[in-house]
C-alpha cells in the first residue's frame, strides 16, 4: 500500500503559474499508475491529468492540454503538477491518486491524498 500527501496549493493570480507535489509513501510506489484530480465547491471531481509507470505514457484533460505537465521522480518517490496560465477556473482543491491501472475515473484509483486548495484570482 501507499500514502500520498500533496502539497504546493496557494493563491495566484490569472496567468500565474504553480507547481504541486505528490509525495508518496511505499516501496511499491514506482508500480502505480498516478493521476491528479479537482473538484470545485458545488461541482463533481474531474479528471485533470496521469502519468503511467516509468517509461510509460502521459494523458490530460482538454481543459488543461499545454498549460500543465505532469512528471514522476521514481527515486523520490514524488509526482508533479506545474500548472502554467492558470486560470479562474482552475479554482479547485487538487488531488493525487494512485492506481493499478492506468485510468482517467477516480473508480479506478485504490490511495488518495488528503487534497490542495488551488484559487486563481482574476
Amino acid at each position: 500500500q501507499v500514502q500520498l500527501d500533496e502539497s504546493g496549493g496557494g493563491l495566484v493570480q490569472a496567468g500565474g503559474s504553480l507547481r504541486l507535489s505528490c509525495a508518496a509513501s511505499g516501496r511499491t510506489f514506482s508500480s502505480y499508475r498516478v493521476g491528479w484530480f479537482r473538484q470545485a465547491p458545488g461541482k463533481e471531481r474531474e479528471f485533470v491529468a496521469a502519468i503511467n509507470r516509468s517509461g510509460g505514457g502521459t494523458y490530460y484533460a482538454d481543459s488543461v492540454k499545454g498549460r500543465f505537465t505532469i512528471s514522476r521522480n521514481d527515486v523520490q518517490n514524488t509526482v508533479d503538477l506545474q500548472m502554467n496560465s492558470l486560470k479562474p477556473e482552475d479554482t479547485a482543491v487538487y488531488t493525487c491518486a494512485a492506481a493499478r491501472v492506468f485510468s482517467t475515473s477516480p473508480r479506478g484509483y485504490d490511495y488518495w491524498g488528503q487534497g490542495t486548495q488551488v484559487t486563481v484570482s482574476s
